[in-house]
């Protein structure tokens, strides 16, 4: 597994990355091309992606793209999907049908199937019998990877003790994390966990909504969408420093501000799968892998994040 990949949550959401398909699927397919010929292996989907009448556009999108690969190139590939747990979806079969259409709309390329968010608060039962039910996908051959995302170490130890008494890895856990993301001390707490048990560590929303990327001369941003911009609002100001020191590290070393901002996660040990739209995002995410934080730029990183006080809303799903 490469030591980036990549997240598609902005393929056919509307809402929030105001998703266009006359406009954005010709880009996002040479955005694709573009990943996979740079040597992006590892590719994040949902079945939940895409809001409204682009329910599950990202899987069909991606399942085109994958379709007109060479066997050669789709073989090196990790396809992973995170089913959602909605309320109706009960009992040790209750993702079955989801797995199936994920399945179809991936055109039969899928690797890893992951729980998306922890039912703990609310529903504590009706996460046991879906991962059961993963455990059992897995049994059959249906599937070769499991999962589980947006889950607190507690949690997390449940889950790989669940699945160890069937011999079956816990293979990742997904999780926000970035230099903006909420509860840091409680992601390293995960990183620690993760590192016993011998579970990759996954980091969505590595570049803050695309806030680490944003030049620190910038404090506002008019073309994003509303909910996006009114996240803008609150976190551009309050990182104004924290961004100085991205760039000044990128201008340092003669790269993108995102690939410090990468960077800093892989110097914790953690994979970031940053969304990308367009094929210079694509570039610059395989461009990360190249180089790594020295100690130095990395505390300067650390401390420039614990110094700014606003952060990334947290997930209301995420359990302890």
């Amino acid at each position: 597994m490469s030591s980036i990949g990549f997240g598609t949550w902005a393929w056919g959401n509307k809402l929030l990355w105001g998703y266009n398909p006359e406009k954005d699927d010709k880009i996002l397919e040479e955005t694709f091309n573009e990943a996979v010929n740079r040597g992006l292996k590892f590719i994040d989907t949902a079945d939940s992606y895409g809001t409204g009448k682009f329910n599950g556009r990202s899987e069909i999108l991606l399942g085109k793209f994958l379709k007109k690969l060479s066997s050669n190139q789709s073989k090196n590939l990790i396809i992973a999907t995170k089913l959602a747990p909605y309320p109706w979806r009960i009992g040790r079969k209750g993702f079955f049908h989801a797995f199936q259409a994920s399945k179809e709309r991936l055109q039969n390329k899928l690797d890893r199937v992951q729980l998306h968010w922890s039912t703990f608060k609310y529903a504590p039962w009706q996460e046991v019998q879906l991962i059961d039910g993963l455990a059992d996908l897995f049994e059959s051959g249906l599937i070769s990877e499991i999962g589980i995302s947006n889950m607190g170490p507690n949690r997390l130890r449940w889950f790989h003790n669940r699945l160890n008494l069937r011999g079956i890895p816990l293979k990742s856990l997904q999780i926000q994390f970035s230099l903006l993301s909420p509860q840091p001390q409680k992601q390293l707490e995960l990183k620690e966990v993760c590192k016993e048990l011998n579970i990759d560590l996954l980091a969505y929303s590595p570049l803050a909504l695309g806030i680490l990327s944003i030049p620190p001369s910038q404090t506002n941003i008019n073309s994003a969408t509303f909910l996006r911009r009114s996240v803008f609002q609150r976190l551009l100001p309050a990182s104004i420093n924290l961004r100085k020191g991205l760039r000044n590290i990128a201008n340092d070393r003669g790269v993108s501000q995102s690939q410090v901002a990468l960077n800093w996660c892989r110097s914790h040990n953690v994979i970031p799968i940053p969304g990308i739209r367009n094929p210079k995002q694509a570039k610059d995410a395989a461009e990360a892998c190249k180089w790594d934080l020295n100690k130095k730029e990395k505390q300067i990183l650390d401390n420039l994040s614990k110094d700014c006080k606003a952060r990334m809303p947290n997930n209301p799903f995420q359990s302890g």
